[in-house]
């Protein structure tokens, strides 16, 4: 415990070079593109900051969960997660810096001759989605911070209170979770297509959120491992219960997707179809059959066998997978409202890409180097450090 307490995580410089490359190229890209591109670089940054965004909540939903089961065989890793939700306040002051500079971005914020419904008409005004994205925001970025503070402070003085309080705040937190996201994907992403509506969109979101989040575990704990700080700590049983979580939740994705797909397909009511009419022809049909490919076929096929699970080139290769993914995924909510007939591909979206890269990598291992690799005095520590099916 002392070594773990005491290892100093150092980046290897030429990955801390590049990182801080991407860094500056996203920078520069955004810059750029406010100037020469902007209904397309807003796009593009709504996409990155959501991606971020849900990157960081997916690590504090994953901590809950361990909290809530007192998954035990989780918390020799928790750290990797704790580090991830050090991106959301970043992520948040993106999506605040959009909705304040460039509120355009989203048609209802025109003028309209078209008569909207009384609520809506409420709902999707600015001060008031501003309003609820500030409390989505807050409320998030304070439960983060209570519970990873709550978790460094039993290193210390390895009090069960900070196990206890966690759980609760655990709790609390998941409900609240579930209500606050469900309508931030209403308000950030289906708001996009004001007169579209899905009853599930919130759900659909989720599974992607989760999805990648475990994808993105799993490359940064293998990682770790390979780098030095969680030698002997992660096992091959560890990496088993992370490949059976990304299995069940792209297969979980699979199945809302098709469940919000069939019910609009079959009802057949043109203010439903029409989002997915404009997915579904031209150059934007081959984007639409990949989508469904990176984020439920290559990791169902891949993970299916129980040695896959257990490899850890294979995970990372099927998470990195995942991960490209999700960005399509958000690619086809977000960017074929200011696209127009066919996808767009460049600069611009590579550009904002890798700078999300490069900012999240140096977050994420700042955060991770400010306190032992692992909960060294959580109650369950041994008991993970052991585990096995």
């Amino acid at each position: 415990m002392n070594t773990w307490r005491h290892f100093d995580v150092v980046l290897p410089r030429d990955v801390s070079r590049m990182l801080k490359v991407f860094l500056v190229l996203g920078a520069l890209t955004l810059a750029a593109g406010i100037v020469l591109a902007p209904e397309r670089i807003w796009a593009n940054f709504l996409l990155v900051s959501y991606y971020l965004l849900g990157v960081g909540l997916a690590g504090l939903v994953f901590m809950a969960l361990l909290y809530v089961t007192t998954g035990a065989w989780g918390v020799a890793l928790r750290r990797v997660p704790e580090a991830m939700t050090a991106v959301l306040p970043i992520a948040a002051v993106g999506l605040g810096i959009l909705f304040l500079v460039h509120p355009s971005l989203y048609p209802w914020t025109q003028p309209s001759s078209e008569a909207a419904p009384a609520f809506r008409h409420i709902w999707l005004s600015q001060p008031f989605f501003d309003l609820r994205a500030a409390v989505y925001l807050l409320l998030w970025i304070g439960f983060a911070g209570m519970m990873v503070r709550a978790s460094r402070r039993q290193d210390e003085d390895g009090d069960l209170a900070h196990t206890r309080a966690n759980l609760r705040r655990s709790a609390v937190f998941l409900v609240i979770f579930g209500l606050t996201f469900w309508l931030a994907s209403y308000d950030w992403i289906m708001s996009l297509t004001p007169n579209w509506s899905s009853t599930i969109f919130g759900i659909y979101n989720f599974a992607g959120l989760f999805s990648s989040g475990v994808a993105a575990i799993i490359i940064l704990a293998v990682y770790l491992e390979r780098l030095g700080p969680l030698h002997g700590v992660l096992t091959e049983d560890h990496l088993h219960d992370l490949g059976k979580l990304l299995f069940a939740f792209s297969t979980f994705w699979m199945y809302i997707w098709f469940s919000q797909y069939m019910l609009i397909w079959y009802a057949d009511i043109p203010e439903e179809t029409a989002y997915f009419a404009r997915r579904l022809h031209g150059y934007w049909q081959p984007i639409f059959l990949l989508n469904m490919l990176l984020n439920w076929a290559v990791p169902f096929l891949a993970l299916l066998s129980r040695p896959a699970k257990r490899r850890p080139g294979t995970l990372v290769k099927v998470a990195a997978v995942v991960l490209v993914g999700r960005w399509l995924d958000l690619y086809l909510m977000i960017l074929p409202t200011y696209a127009g007939p066919q996808p767009v591909f460049g600069a611009w979206e590579l550009g904002l890409m890798l700078g999300a890269l490069g900012l999240f990598g140096l977050i994420f291992f700042r955060a991770f180097r400010q306190a032992p690799v692992v909960p060294v005095r959580d109650p369950y520590l041994e008991e993970s450090l052991h585990y096995q099916h």
